[in-house]
């Protein structure tokens, strides 16, 4: 059986090792267009930061390692332009050269990844404007830095790729604009979340321009003019195109092969095409979203190295399928960790799921009396229904990682709010907690959908409700320091001995700095036959989420504590 696999990196080069890991006698060819067959691609900005400094760490396999080790014939710098699927033939360039051969197949793998969307400007293909894709584009885009030290960048997009190139660029000295149409950065978290990331870019000195979009790059001398949708233009010496990719689906579309959502590359549950001895697999295919249902691309590292390595199991005769991707993903900004998994609330509302999210907003690293401990903040969204984790938005410095793990395991595995308050974790003062945020948010879901408390998010809520009163339990020094317009202030530790003074025939919407207090509050006031609401997150994720809103005067966030006694509190909620 001969196999010829078009691309290698993640996809391409799984299938091909595990694909001779289970039959020594197959052939196998890997044609890859660019210069490295098998490369790191996500570390392609640390190495333009200097982070990553040799050259040779960003290679995983070369054509003689795959050749010496696996026996596979590994090609680079060469292109198959087109398939012929009546004669299972493709027809490959050589790219130096430009010679034209023919290589026959029994089966053939599609792994043509994704390519930077580049729109046309006026200044054309320029030496100054980059794209981040491949290890050649990085080794030309630090050559560039390092021979004409640039002094002021803007990135164009503010995903993965832009935010990172934002930290790196500025590794490298340079004043950094970061340009989005959107409004936040970051499509995956929810706009709320998005707002703490966008008070650290500022912090650190990017220039951020929100709801902007680029209309035309102008080339003047060795300067580039970039004209902004606003009518204001910046000026810069090199511009970076993170706006987003598309997936390079050329190939299949010429050879009449079934095309999915977004130009994606259809495929069945065991990444066959439309034709039955051609697969596919990695940024350019079509795959189905395990938590929503729907049909999408997800163009990460880990599902293209899985989705290849299946197709060498079903080739080898091994049926499996693959059971969609939840999209799982973390970006470090600098010292910042934001991770994500599952759905967020857009993409919940999409799906027609009926949800809540519970948001812990000074979640510690490990227990707090050890020294080191950090902040992070947690946002569980979970069927009401059902309890079922729907998805997580984790963003803060050491532990973020750890607990979004956790919690993309819980939403894969389809646990409940129940089954994460009882998860047996590690524990020990140095790396967590007797309870850990993950058993904590589960904990909090648990009593929403016991009835214990409701909840509420934004001051709209108890703005549309006539008989509201907003009651601030915090103590009278954390009061003073910033409030919501219009709030009373009655301490959790007094507020039975004034229960007296409260109309049964209001709605208490209740706040603290964290959402204990006023759980506490909560409690007390339902049993005492008032309607209460906690507001999620507290009044510490509201000043998170809201910098420039006009009750956040808190000059220094971090000193207000979990509970206004001094210390983190640790009580179970």
């Amino acid at each position: 059986m001969k196999v010829v696999i078009v691309g290698g990196v993640a996809a391409g080069a799984s299938c091909a090792a595990r694909l001779r890991r289970l039959d020594e006698q197959a052939e196998i060819v890997m044609i890859e267009r660019s210069g490295f067959v098998s490369y790191a691609n996500c570390g392609l900005p640390y190495y333009v930061g200097g982070e990553i400094q040799n050259k040779s760490a960003l290679t995983l396999q070369t054509p003689k390692s795959f050749l010496t080790r696996f026996c596979i014939d590994a090609r680079v710098n060469q292109e198959v332009v087109s398939i012929n699927r009546k004669q299972k033939c493709v027809t490959v360039k050589k790219l130096q050269t430009q010679e034209i051969y023919d290589e026959t197949y029994d089966k053939l793998v599609l792994c043509p990844g994704a390519k930077p969307v580049v729109p046309q400007f006026s200044c054309g293909v320029h030496p100054q404007v980059f794209t981040l894709r491949t290890v050649e584009d990085a080794f030309k885009m630090e050559e560039f830095i390092t021979k004409n030290q640039p002094q002021n960048a803007v990135i164009v997009g503010a995903g993965f790729i832009g935010l990172e190139m934002a930290e790196n660029l500025m590794r490298r000295k340079m004043h950094v604009t970061v340009v989005e149409k959107a409004l936040q950065v970051m499509a995956p978290l929810d706009e709320d979340m998005a707002q703490i990331v966008h008070t650290k870019l500022k912090e650190k000195g990017v220039v951020l321009k929100l709801g902007t979009a680029v209309k035309d790059i102008f080339a003047q001398a060795e300067e580039l003019k970039i004209a902004l949708d606003n009518q204001d233009t910046i000026k810069a010496d090199m511009v970076v195109l993170a706006i987003g990719i598309a997936p390079d689906s050329t190939l299949a579309q010429q050879a009449g092969l079934a095309l999915g959502v977004r130009g994606t590359i259809a495929v069945n549950p065991h990444m066959q095409t439309s034709d039955e001895d051609i697969f596919a697999a990695g940024d350019a295919v079509q795959v189905h979203n395990s938590v929503s249902d729907a049909l999408t691309q997800i163009p990460l590292a880990g599902p293209a190295n899985r989705q290849g390595r299946l197709i060498a199991d079903v080739i080898a005769g091994k049926k499996d399928s693959y059971e969609g991707a939840q999209g799982s993903s973390i970006l470090k900004l600098f010292e910042m960790t934001i991770a994500t998994t599952g759905l967020n609330e857009k993409t919940a509302k999409q799906a027609n799921k009926i949800y809540e999210c519970i948001i812990l907003p000074t979640a510690a690293s490990h227990a707090t009396y050890y020294p080191g401990a950090e902040n992070m903040v947690l946002k569980v969204l979970f069927e009401t229904s059902s309890g079922k984790v729907l998805g997580a938005q984790v963003i803060g410095g050491q532990g973020a990682d750890k607990r979004m793990d956790i919690l993309a395991t819980a939403v894969q595995a389809g646990l409940t709010s129940k089954q994460l308050a009882g998860l047996d974790l590690c524990y020990a003062p140095p790396f967590g907690s007797a309870k850990d945020p993950v058993n904590i948010a589960g904990n909090v879901m648990e009593n929403i959908r016991k009835g214990l408390v409701k909840q509420w998010y934004t001051l709209q809520q108890p703005a549309n409700d006539k008989d509201a009163v907003l009651l601030d339990v915090r103590t009278p020094e954390e009061y003073a320091q910033g409030a919501f317009a219009g709030s009373i202030n009655i301490p959790l530790d007094t507020l039975r001995d004034n229960l007296d003074k409260l109309d049964k025939n209001k709605h208490y919407y209740v706040n603290c700095v964290s959402a204990l207090r006023s759980y506490l509050a909560c409690r007390i006031l339902s049993q005492n036959g008032l309607t209460c609401y906690n507001f999620a997150g507290g009044y510490r994720y509201y000043q998170l989420t809201n910098p420039n809103g006009p009750e956040n005067k808190t000059e220094d966030k971090g000193t207000l504590t979990a509970c206004g006694m001094g210390g983190a509190c640790t009580a179970e909620k």
